[in-house]
Protein backbone atom coordinates (compact mmCIF):
# COMPACT_ATOMS: atom_id res chain seq x y z
CA UNK A 1 0.00 0.00 0.00
CA UNK A 2 2.95 2.36 0.63
CA UNK A 3 3.50 2.77 -3.11
CA UNK A 4 -0.05 4.17 -3.40
CA UNK A 5 0.58 6.95 -0.87
CA UNK A 6 1.53 10.25 -2.44
CA UNK A 7 5.32 10.61 -2.09
CA UNK A 8 4.95 14.05 -0.51
CA UNK A 9 2.77 12.63 2.27
CA UNK A 10 4.91 9.51 2.59
CA UNK A 11 8.03 11.65 3.07
CA UNK A 12 6.37 13.48 5.97
CA UNK A 13 5.07 10.25 7.48
CA UNK A 14 8.59 8.84 7.66
CA UNK A 15 9.60 11.72 9.93
CA UNK A 16 6.91 11.07 12.57
CA UNK A 17 8.18 9.17 15.60
CA UNK A 18 5.61 9.80 18.36
CA UNK A 19 3.76 6.57 19.19
CA UNK A 20 0.10 7.52 18.73
CA UNK A 21 0.36 9.31 15.36
CA UNK A 22 2.89 6.71 14.23
CA UNK A 23 0.34 3.96 14.97
CA UNK A 24 -2.33 5.69 12.89
CA UNK A 25 0.10 6.41 10.06
CA UNK A 26 1.37 2.82 9.88
CA UNK A 27 -2.20 1.53 9.68
CA UNK A 28 -3.07 4.03 6.94
CA UNK A 29 0.02 3.12 4.92
CA UNK A 30 -0.77 -0.58 5.17
CA UNK A 31 -4.54 -0.52 4.78
CA UNK A 32 -5.36 2.82 3.16
CA UNK A 33 -7.91 3.82 5.79
CA UNK A 34 -8.68 3.50 9.48
CA UNK A 35 -12.02 3.60 11.33
CA UNK A 36 -13.03 4.65 14.80
CA UNK A 37 -13.61 0.96 15.53
CA UNK A 38 -10.03 0.14 14.48
CA UNK A 39 -8.71 2.83 16.78
CA UNK A 40 -10.79 1.65 19.71
CA UNK A 41 -10.83 -2.13 19.34
CA UNK A 42 -7.42 -2.75 17.79
CA UNK A 43 -5.34 -0.01 19.36
CA UNK A 44 -7.27 0.84 22.52
CA UNK A 45 -7.74 4.56 21.90
CA UNK A 46 -10.87 5.70 23.73
CA UNK A 47 -10.99 9.01 21.84
CA UNK A 48 -10.32 8.12 18.19
CA UNK A 49 -10.57 11.69 16.80
CA UNK A 50 -7.76 12.74 19.11
CA UNK A 51 -5.49 10.00 17.74
CA UNK A 52 -6.27 11.13 14.19
CA UNK A 53 -5.78 14.71 15.33
CA UNK A 54 -2.25 13.86 16.35
CA UNK A 55 -1.51 13.03 12.72
CA UNK A 56 -3.08 16.28 11.53
CA UNK A 57 -0.99 18.12 14.11
CA UNK A 58 2.06 16.92 12.21
CA UNK A 59 0.83 18.84 9.17
CA UNK A 60 -0.32 15.68 7.36
CA UNK A 61 -3.75 16.09 5.68
CA UNK A 62 -6.36 13.58 6.79
CA UNK A 63 -9.91 13.43 5.44
CA UNK A 64 -12.92 11.98 7.20
CA UNK A 65 -15.73 10.04 5.58
CA UNK A 66 -18.42 7.56 6.65
CA UNK A 67 -18.57 3.79 6.29
CA UNK A 68 -20.96 1.11 7.52
CA UNK A 69 -19.67 -0.90 10.46
CA UNK A 70 -19.43 -4.64 9.79
CA UNK A 71 -20.11 -5.17 13.50
CA UNK A 72 -23.11 -2.97 14.15
CA UNK A 73 -24.42 -2.06 10.71
CA UNK A 74 -24.30 1.61 11.68
CA UNK A 75 -22.43 4.49 10.11
CA UNK A 76 -19.03 5.15 11.66
CA UNK A 77 -16.21 7.55 10.87
CA UNK A 78 -13.28 6.47 8.74
CA UNK A 79 -10.11 8.35 7.84
CA UNK A 80 -7.58 8.34 5.01
CA UNK A 81 -4.76 10.54 3.77
CA UNK A 82 -6.04 13.75 2.22
CA UNK A 83 -4.97 16.04 -0.58
CA UNK A 84 -1.16 16.48 -0.48
CA UNK A 85 -1.65 20.09 -1.59
CA UNK A 86 -3.07 20.68 1.90
CA UNK A 87 0.15 19.69 3.68
CA UNK A 88 1.01 22.24 6.36
CA UNK A 89 4.74 22.77 6.54
CA UNK A 90 6.70 23.19 9.74
CA UNK A 91 4.53 20.94 11.92
CA UNK A 92 6.59 17.73 12.11
CA UNK A 93 7.22 17.02 15.75
CA UNK A 94 3.68 18.00 16.68
CA UNK A 95 2.77 19.76 19.86
CA UNK A 96 5.51 20.63 22.31
CA UNK A 97 5.15 19.84 26.00
CA UNK A 98 4.37 22.86 28.14
CA UNK A 99 6.82 23.75 30.88
CA UNK A 100 5.98 23.89 34.58
CA UNK A 101 7.18 27.48 34.50
CA UNK A 102 4.47 28.40 31.99
CA UNK A 103 1.75 26.91 34.17
CA UNK A 104 3.06 28.81 37.17
CA UNK A 105 3.09 32.06 35.21
CA UNK A 106 -0.50 31.47 34.03
CA UNK A 107 -1.70 30.80 37.57
CA UNK A 108 0.07 33.94 38.74
CA UNK A 109 -1.56 35.93 35.92
CA UNK A 110 -5.10 34.50 35.98
CA UNK A 111 -5.36 32.61 39.25
CA UNK A 112 -6.02 28.89 39.57
CA UNK A 113 -9.30 29.20 37.65
CA UNK A 114 -10.97 27.69 34.64
CA UNK A 115 -10.98 30.37 31.92
CA UNK A 116 -14.58 29.68 30.88
CA UNK A 117 -16.40 29.11 34.15
CA UNK A 118 -14.21 31.28 36.38
CA UNK A 119 -14.38 28.55 39.00
CA UNK A 120 -11.32 27.97 41.15
CA UNK A 121 -9.63 24.58 40.75
CA UNK A 122 -6.69 22.83 42.29
CA UNK A 123 -3.77 23.53 39.92
CA UNK A 124 -3.32 19.83 39.15
CA UNK A 125 -6.80 19.76 37.58
CA UNK A 126 -6.02 22.65 35.25
CA UNK A 127 -4.52 22.09 31.80
CA UNK A 128 -2.73 24.58 29.58
CA UNK A 129 -4.38 25.21 26.24
CA UNK A 130 -3.51 27.45 23.29
CA UNK A 131 -6.06 30.24 22.97
CA UNK A 132 -5.89 29.86 19.19
CA UNK A 133 -5.98 26.11 18.49
CA UNK A 134 -2.73 24.46 17.53
CA UNK A 135 -4.44 23.03 14.44
CA UNK A 136 -5.07 26.57 13.18
CA UNK A 137 -1.83 28.34 14.02
CA UNK A 138 0.77 25.70 14.81
CA UNK A 139 3.48 26.07 17.41
CA UNK A 140 5.38 28.83 15.65
CA UNK A 141 2.77 31.42 16.63
CA UNK A 142 3.29 30.81 20.34
CA UNK A 143 6.01 31.74 22.76
CA UNK A 144 6.00 30.77 26.43
CA UNK A 145 7.23 34.25 27.28
CA UNK A 146 3.77 35.44 26.11
CA UNK A 147 1.33 33.93 28.64
CA UNK A 148 -1.52 35.88 27.01
CA UNK A 149 -1.41 33.32 24.17
CA UNK A 150 -2.48 30.53 26.57
CA UNK A 151 -5.33 29.76 28.94
CA UNK A 152 -6.06 27.38 31.83
CA UNK A 153 -8.95 24.92 31.49
CA UNK A 154 -10.28 21.99 33.44
CA UNK A 155 -10.84 18.75 31.57
CA UNK A 156 -14.54 19.32 30.85
CA UNK A 157 -13.94 22.80 29.46
CA UNK A 158 -11.11 21.55 27.30
CA UNK A 159 -13.35 18.82 25.86
CA UNK A 160 -16.11 21.35 25.18
CA UNK A 161 -13.68 23.69 23.42
CA UNK A 162 -12.19 20.86 21.34
CA UNK A 163 -15.61 19.65 20.20
CA UNK A 164 -16.82 23.14 19.27
CA UNK A 165 -13.62 24.03 17.42
CA UNK A 166 -13.73 20.80 15.43
CA UNK A 167 -17.20 21.75 14.14
CA UNK A 168 -16.10 25.26 13.12
CA UNK A 169 -15.71 26.13 9.42
CA UNK A 170 -12.62 28.18 10.19
CA UNK A 171 -10.96 25.14 11.80
CA UNK A 172 -11.84 22.98 8.81
CA UNK A 173 -11.00 25.47 6.09
CA UNK A 174 -9.61 29.00 6.24
CA UNK A 175 -7.62 28.72 9.48
CA UNK A 176 -7.89 32.49 9.98
CA UNK A 177 -6.00 33.23 13.20
CA UNK A 178 -7.78 36.56 13.76
CA UNK A 179 -11.16 34.85 13.48
CA UNK A 180 -10.07 32.45 16.20
CA UNK A 181 -8.80 35.22 18.44
CA UNK A 182 -12.20 36.94 18.37
CA UNK A 183 -14.01 33.70 19.32
CA UNK A 184 -15.35 32.87 22.77
CA UNK A 185 -13.23 29.72 22.86
CA UNK A 186 -10.05 31.81 22.57
CA UNK A 187 -11.07 34.99 24.35
CA UNK A 188 -14.00 34.44 26.72
CA UNK A 189 -13.27 37.86 28.25
CA UNK A 190 -13.89 39.72 24.96
CA UNK A 191 -15.39 37.96 21.95
CA UNK A 192 -17.69 38.62 18.99
CA UNK A 193 -18.79 35.08 18.05
CA UNK A 194 -18.74 31.44 19.13
CA UNK A 195 -17.20 29.15 16.51
CA UNK A 196 -18.34 31.53 13.77
CA UNK A 197 -21.90 31.92 15.04
CA UNK A 198 -23.46 35.10 16.41
CA UNK A 199 -23.92 33.86 19.97
CA UNK A 200 -23.04 34.62 23.58
CA UNK A 201 -22.37 32.19 26.40
CA UNK A 202 -22.29 32.24 30.20
CA UNK A 203 -21.20 29.21 32.23
CA UNK A 204 -22.67 29.08 35.73
CA UNK A 205 -21.83 26.56 38.42
CA UNK A 206 -23.54 26.33 41.79
CA UNK A 207 -21.49 25.17 44.78
CA UNK A 208 -22.03 24.69 48.49
CA UNK A 209 -24.90 26.80 49.83
CA UNK A 210 -25.68 27.96 46.27
CA UNK A 211 -26.98 24.52 45.34
CA UNK A 212 -30.25 25.24 47.17
CA UNK A 213 -30.85 28.14 44.76
CA UNK A 214 -30.25 25.87 41.79
CA UNK A 215 -32.62 23.22 43.18
CA UNK A 216 -35.38 25.80 43.61
CA UNK A 217 -34.87 27.10 40.08
CA UNK A 218 -34.98 23.59 38.69
CA UNK A 219 -38.16 22.78 40.62
CA UNK A 220 -39.90 25.92 39.36
CA UNK A 221 -38.78 25.24 35.80
CA UNK A 222 -40.13 21.67 35.98
CA UNK A 223 -43.44 22.94 37.37
CA UNK A 224 -43.75 25.18 34.31
CA UNK A 225 -42.70 22.40 31.96
CA UNK A 226 -39.58 24.30 30.98
CA UNK A 227 -35.88 23.55 30.76
CA UNK A 228 -33.95 25.24 33.55
CA UNK A 229 -31.79 27.18 31.06
CA UNK A 230 -34.87 28.60 29.33
CA UNK A 231 -36.41 29.43 32.72
CA UNK A 232 -33.29 31.33 33.83
CA UNK A 233 -33.20 33.24 30.54
CA UNK A 234 -36.82 34.31 31.05
CA UNK A 235 -36.06 35.51 34.58
CA UNK A 236 -33.17 37.56 33.23
CA UNK A 237 -35.35 39.09 30.51
CA UNK A 238 -37.80 40.15 33.22
CA UNK A 239 -34.96 41.54 35.33
CA UNK A 240 -33.68 43.78 32.51
CA UNK A 241 -37.18 44.92 31.54
CA UNK A 242 -37.46 43.00 28.26
CA UNK A 243 -40.51 40.97 29.26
Amino acid sequence: MANQVDPRIFALCEKVTAKRPRTVIDHLIEHGSITTEDLQATYGYDHPPRAVGDVRDQGIPIERYSVISTRTGRKIAAYRFGNPDKIIRGRIGGRKAFSKRLKSSLIERYGAKDAFTGEECHPRFLQIDHRVPYRVAGETTFDESRPEDYMLLDASSQRAKSWSCEQCDNWRGNRDIDACRSCFWASPEHYTHIAGKDARRVAIEWQGDEIEVYDRLRERAENEGSQISAYIKRLLRIAVGME
